[in-house]
């Protein structure tokens, strides 16, 4: 096995022997499917998450099947070798190769899964399988499970449970282990760079898409494969729109320009915001509205630490931008009666961050039995509060058309929590000499 793979081997080996613990079974774990864009054209294609998390394989038609009991072990099905095919799409491991390079006790031809099904689920006490997540792959386990049921007066037994595999994997994807940890530095620091482009290229009358080519640039020239997501670079009122994507409109000196954009490395996202002067300099009213969501950034990431639960650090966040917008007009009334009512929300509308890892918005739940779940060392999650102020009636006229957000990546350790795009400039004085010295 190539060194290289050796936490993917780990993780199976994690999953095989929980499973085992538990009675054994059967783990069923296909990749993505490759998606038509138009005619003969496809999407970039992408291993699906839990497939890549247990592989590290990265062709399409693959599935892991996982053998957990007295002798646990681990197949890959997935393409032959075929040169001719390589000669138009390039490189292929089959079977062979793949074995010897990711780690697996056997792979087999693609072609032999359904076949291979039915004798590997026969006499196994459970199956592990997201059902539900893809009805072609439902159909396909289902009638497996009825062939080694229509051998059961042969002596043999067939699955007498389905258990939701994503369940158990959740759990394990939400503590990161040392080699996501450093590919998520390396992530946050590719995007780092991008951001830092961004904010040195941009000037009154460029277009929004002009911005967001310097960030795609940046991250595959820093060897990202990929953004984790759609950018969204939004000057002016377009900032008052949480996902917008469109980047298509001119940046007007005096506007703010918000950026979300991070990249993909490896599989693992990186998610980082800034909020910027297109001309370089913070208005007073933006410098205002910018140095609260700061603070109320801070806030949370001071409550961030082991132990604390989920939702304390969004409440300290909130408590901060209500007091803020009460400071400068927004809303009337007292600070308990505006929380308690929720008018913050008519400029704060989101939570102040999400898990994140191989998906932006990453798996995991954030309660359990009922109560919020409370951080643990090795989790990854963003911190990102913001305040969006539209132009409407009762609103004063300076704070019109504002939207920001400040978003970074932050790791759980023993004794707090490290930012891991610390780097990028977020004060206002680093942001201005950054730009500053960028227009010189």
């Amino acid at each position: 096995m190539n060194p290289a793979f050796a936490p993917f081997h780990n993780r199976r080996q994690r999953l095989l022997d929980t499973l085992t613990r538990r009675g054994g079974g059967v783990a069923i774990v296909p990749t993505a499917a490759e998606v038509t864009r138009n005619r003969d054209t496809h999407y970039p294609f992408r291993p699906d998450s839990y497939f890549h998390y247990l592989s590290g394989f990265p062709e399409p038609e693959a599935v892991l099947v996982l053998v957990a009991g007295d002798t646990p072990r681990s197949l890959l099905f997935c393409r032959d070798k075929n040169i001719e095919r390589e000669i138009w799409d390039g490189f292929r491991f089959g079977p062979e190769a793949a074995a010897d390079e990711f780690g697996f006790d056997e792979a087999h031809p693609i072609a032999d899964l359904d076949t291979q099904l039915t004798t590997l689920l026969a006499n196994q006490p459970a199956i592990y399988f997201a059902l539900g997540h893809d009805l072609a792959w439902d159909k396909r386990l289902v009638d497996a499970l009825n062939r080694v049921r229509e051998q059961v007066r042969t002596g043999i037994t067939a699955p007498a449970r389905i258990q939701d595999l994503h369940a158990e994997l959740d759990e394990m994807r939400l503590i990161k282990d040392s080699h996501e940890v450093l590919t998520m530095r390396r992530a946050a620091a590719i995007s780092d760079v991008g951001h830092r482009r961004a904010m040195q290229v941009t000037r009154p009358g460029r277009h929004e898409y002009e911005v967001e080519a310097e960030l795609l640039h940046a991250f595959r020239q820093g060897g990202a494969q990929s953004p984790a997501y759609p950018a969204i670079v939004a000057g002016g009122a377009n900032a008052c729109v949480l996902h917008y994507v469109s980047n298509a409109c001119r940046l007007a000196d005096g506007d703010l320009l918000l950026i979300d954009a991070g990249c993909e490395l490896d599989g693992y996202a990186s998610d980082i915001t800034r909020t910027f002067p297109v001309n370089g300099r913070f208005s007073g009213p933006q410098r205002d509205v910018y140095q609260l969501v700061l603070a109320a950034q801070q806030a949370a990431i001071d409550a961030t630490a082991p132990g604390i639960a989920w939702n304390v650090p969004h409440d300290a966040a909130v408590a901060v931008l209500a007091q803020g917008m009460l400071d400068l007009g927004l809303l009337s009334g007292t600070l308990d009666g505006v929380l308690e009512a929720g008018d913050y929300r008519r400029f704060y509308m989101h939570r102040t961050g999400h898990w994140l890892g191989l998906d932006v918005h990453d798996v995991g739940d954030y309660k359990r039995d009922g109560d919020w779940r409370p951080l643990q060392t090795g989790m990854t999650l963003t911190v990102e509060p913001g305040c969006y102020i539209r132009a409407a009636d009762k609103v004063p006229e300076a704070f019109w058309n504002i939207g920001i957000r400040i978003e970074d990546d932050v790791l759980i350790t023993a004794d707090g929590c490290d930012i891991l795009s610390a780097a990028t400039p977020k004060t206002i004085d680093d942001i201005e000499a950054l730009m500053r010295d960028a227009h010189a």
